[in-house]
């Protein structure tokens, strides 16, 4: 039996995969999940049913691979954004445009982080983070970072992530219009101090000695791939380990996760001074 008509010539062009795609991902847009079907794909793409089973072996496939484009494309725009010269006013817009991103395309976001769809998710969402990273160890290569750049990193992933789940499963109407704000000024008060013209440097409101002591560790830290060609790799080991030993200082047993190398171009190739 025939389950369905043969093949077009077109369907073997070989932009189909593409056209699939983009089919999927401008209807996931559009109307959400429930609007990628077969049918509206098969039509939108120009192209058979059984070419898109070929290409994404089912319709979970094409949907995971459209989530997966979706936020790519919120990434690369993320990383080629202008920065300015106030590191964590950056990091501010750049959560405030994630959120926003996350509301505008809730499907797609829901799908990035559902069971079925992580493990193709993760290359993309990687990416997302480090870039995330980037606008982290700014601040840190600044002086105002209270904890290591990957546990800041860490923190506010996550935090974000809870943040536009919530709120894209709570009806428009019903939104609580602080809470976003309201969680992002809490994790940049959790690990940002203020900055250096800000900051009292004696009296009752100084920060305490280990603090400001770990604060300019976890900036040295931050700042050490730009000395590459001056110490030794035996000598960046070394002073690697001291400055992890003086940024966990404060607390006692507490063990500081390595940050993975940031590329320079994460956070400062596209920089732009205003």
């Amino acid at each position: 039996m025939i389950l369905f008509p043969l093949m077009s010539s077109r369907d073997s062009r070989p932009d189909a995969r593409i056209r699939i795609l983009r089919a999927a991902t401008e209807l996931l847009a559009a109307g959400g999940r429930s609007a990628v079907t077969t049918r509206a794909v098969s039509a939108a793409a120009g192209v058979q049913p059984p070419t898109i089973y070929r290409h994404f072996g089912d319709m979970q496939g094409l949907l995971d691979v459209a989530a997966h484009e979706t936020l790519a494309v919120h990434v690369r725009e993320q990383a080629t954004r202008a920065l300015t010269n106030d590191p964590a006013d950056d990091l501010r817009r750049g959560w405030d445009l994630h959120i926003a991103f996350g509301l505008a395309h809730p499907d797609a976001f829901a799908l990035l982080y559902s069971a079925p769809s992580v493990g193709t998710s993760i290359p993309v969402i990687h990416e997302g983070v480090a870039v995330l990273q980037g606008l982290v160890a700014r601040i840190a290569e600044a002086g105002r970072l209270r904890v290591d750049v990957a546990h800041a990193t860490d923190l506010i992933h996550a935090a974000g992530t809870g943040v536009t789940l919530t709120l894209a499963a709570t009806p428009p109407e019903e939104r609580d219009p602080r809470l976003s704000e309201t969680m992002r000024e809490a994790i940049l008060t959790a690990i940002t101090v203020p900055a250096a013209a800000e900051a009292p440097h004696e009296g009752p409101d100084a920060a305490p000695a280990a603090e400001r002591v770990a604060v300019h560790a976890i900036a040295l830290l931050a700042l050490l791939t730009e000395a590459s060609g001056v110490l030794s790799p035996a000598e960046r080991r070394l002073l690697s380990d001291w400055l992890h030993r003086l940024a966990t200082a404060r607390s006692p047993g507490t063990r500081m996760r390595r940050s993975p190398p940031v590329p320079r171009g994460t956070h400062s190739a596209s920089r732009s001074r205003s």
